[in-house]
């Protein structure tokens, strides 16, 4: 039998929740209702859901918050007011976003999409091409959404960069490298689906594979074949500046 929890702190919203997944999937056993983001991690670590429903705004801790925590414990589904987190919900893995009030046959897709999943228990490396597909289709729905910050795979661990202190991102066939002045880690996001979500004022392309943080760059010189290397402030990295881009670093 499968486990979830709820979180919300509204008693309403969690109540009319649990009858419309009582309504549409009558096997799903609630284990435990929450009212702040605290609850809700100690839940997830006590019961072990397979499923958490999480609201976005919460207090103590946020439903993100609460996810990012929790760590790919269990499965994630947000029910939030708000639109604007959709971005960041995808980021962490989760396997929908739902926005109140709820619809019921937006719900019971939604329980379709979970059934499948605790069906097949998906591997991790499935899970990562799930997260990949989410984000390239968000993206194209919202084209003018910035991205504001980065979550990275450094080792075991999740990163996340905030946007304005990535130095550089660097791509070959597979992964990308994304750069901080202390850090770094890898992701599998390919440059060109990048740039549609970053400030092309701020990132600037400098060969096919590498973006810059243009308030990244120390200065830019020819080396003894006549090419041209980027040189950081806060990093030994020289970044080789392919013919294509050259003529961003032409003195007027």
């Amino acid at each position: 039998m499968p486990t979830a929890i709820i979180a919300d702190d509204e008693y309403l919203q969690r109540d009319e929740l649990k009858r419309q997944l009582n309504k549409l999937w009558p096997e799903l056993a609630i284990v435990a209702e929450c009212e702040d983001g605290g609850e809700a991690l100690d839940a997830i670590q006590q019961y072990q859901p397979d499923i958490a429903f999480l609201d976005i705004r919460m207090p103590d801790l946020s439903g993100l918050d609460v996810a990012r925590a929790s760590n790919g414990a269990c499965h994630i589904v947000f029910v939030t007011a708000f639109e604007a987190h959709a971005l960041e919900a995808f980021h962490l893995a989760a396997i929908d976003y739902l926005l109140k009030p709820l619809m019921q046959d937006r719900l019971k897709l939604s329980i379709n999409r979970l059934q499948e999943k605790l069906k097949n228990q998906t591997k991790s490396s499935d899970l990562i091409k799930m997260m990949d597909e989410f984000e390239q289709r968000l993206r194209k729905s919202s084209a003018q959404e910035r991205i504001r910050w980065i979550s990275v795979s450094a080792g075991k661990a999740i990163q996340i960069f905030p946007v304005e202190e990535i130095l550089f991102f660097e791509s070959d066939t597979r992964y990308t490298r994304v750069v901080t002045a202390s850090s770094e880690g890898l992701i599998r996001t390919p440059i060109k689906e990048l740039q549609a979500g970053l400030d092309p004022e701020q990132f600037w392309q400098i060969n096919r594979g590498i973006l810059v943080n243009m308030s990244a760059i120390s200065r830019a010189s020819r080396d003894e074949t006549g090419a041209i290397k980027v040189d950081l402030k806060e990093h030994n990295d020289k970044l080789k500046v392919s013919q294509t881009y050259a003529s961003r670093f032409r003195a007027d």
